[in-house]
């Protein structure tokens, strides 16, 4: 019998491999599978209706994707990742409510570290010394300050922000590879310590090569787990911007940090500037953008009551559901969620769902 990874109590080994098999389809899928999830269709069921319906004319198919999913999870547990499935409490709830979530995550590292305030720093692989010095100095400052730092793990900017988080407190690599698949090749050291004090995490299947429309796929997924994107030294034709506007479809933040006019490597940074993206000089001014700055000292946000009001004693309800009730879009109301379940009030019960939680005992 093929050994699975540890997952959540309410994930069993055939859900895994339906959750996985769901994660082989064409991404273009995805927001449709996001649907059904939401709706409470069974993986399983999802998965072969999709198949019966898309692909009548390949009844061996559903066995062959299972069978691909059922070697993903074997090999997974071989090289110590951890598969986070859609329906687990781990799941990141940002991610829940970006339209095409990926149903499984795979993991190296601290599934903790996962529940921390995220900013995404990103931008130039070809950066300047300033550029370098910019992204690990806002790393560094904003990682201290107990904010999770979310980068890509690519040359330039990239990894000089995930360097400067390591020397303070956390980082997220978020991968265009399988999550044992590391890329660029000379970064394995670095992965090693982001690994370590942080995780690498990625949506593709243990041993998923770094193919090329990978990394653009990859990019809203570091900024979905994040309430804020950071762009430093990004060109005309930086990836980075498909990081911000991915960001600017899914409610997030876009800050940019100002360079210098004479290069070409900050056209598109100041390109955002000029559409209104906040301008970057240090820590704060990300920090203040996301109301955690109070007195000069980051904090959580203090977060009304209201909020509290929409929950439903002893039941748990989803994000589209308190937001409703709230009159606030799940984009702005995801923060304060995520306020209040630092502080013990809400809790994350998996699939999206948050619980308030009784303290008066």
């Amino acid at each position: 019998m093929t050994h699975l990874p540890a997952t959540s109590d309410h994930v069993d080994d055939v859900d895994a491999v339906d959750m996985v098999a769901l994660s082989l389809l064409p991404i273009l899928w995805w927001p449709h599978v996001g649907e059904r999830l939401r709706a409470g269709d069974a993986p399983g069921t999802t998965f072969d209706r999709f198949l019966a319906e898309r692909c009548p004319e390949e009844p061996d198919k559903p066995a062959a994707l299972r069978l691909r999913a059922a070697a993903a999870l074997a090999r997974a547990a071989a090289r110590g990742i951890t598969p986070i499935f859609w329906s687990d409490a781990a799941y990141p709830a940002a991610l829940t409510a970006i339209i095409d979530p990926p149903p499984v995550l795979w993991l190296r590292g601290s599934v903790a570290a996962l529940a921390q305030p995220a900013v995404a720093i990103v931008g130039s692989r070809a950066a300047s010394p300033y550029g370098l010095a910019v992204g690990e100095r806002l790393a560094a400052d904003l990682a201290a300050r107990g904010v999770l730092i979310v980068s890509g793990l690519a040359r330039g900017v990239d990894s000089a922000a995930h360097r400067g988080a390591l020397a303070t407190g956390s980082t997220v690599a978020v991968l265009g590879s399988g999550a044992d698949v590391i890329y660029p090749r000379e970064h394995a050291a670095l992965a090693r310590e982001v690994e370590r004090h942080g995780a690498i995490l990625s949506e593709l299947v243990p041993g998923t090569p770094p193919l090329k429309h990978f990394f653009p796929q990859r990019n809203r997924i570091i900024s979905g787990l994040s309430r804020a994107v950071v762009v430093i030294e990004a060109g005309e034709k930086s990836g980075s911007l498909i990081t911000a506007r991915c960001a600017l479809e899914q409610g997030r933040e876009v800050l940019a940090v100002p360079g210098n006019v004479l290069t070409g490597r900050n056209r598109g940074a100041h390109s955002l500037l000029r559409d209104g993206a906040k301008i970057v000089e240090s820590a704060d001014d990300i920090l203040e953008e996301l109301g955690m700055l109070a007195n000069g000292v980051a904090s959580p946000t203090r977060l009304a009551d209201p909020i509290l009001a929409c929950f439903t004693p002893g039941e748990s309800s989803d994000l589209d559901a308190i937001a409703e009730r709230s009159g606030l879009s799940p984009a702005r109301l995801l923060p304060r969620l995520f306020e209040l379940e630092l502080q013990g009030l809400v809790a994350r019960v998996g699939g999206g769902r948050f619980v308030r939680v009784d303290r008066s005992c």
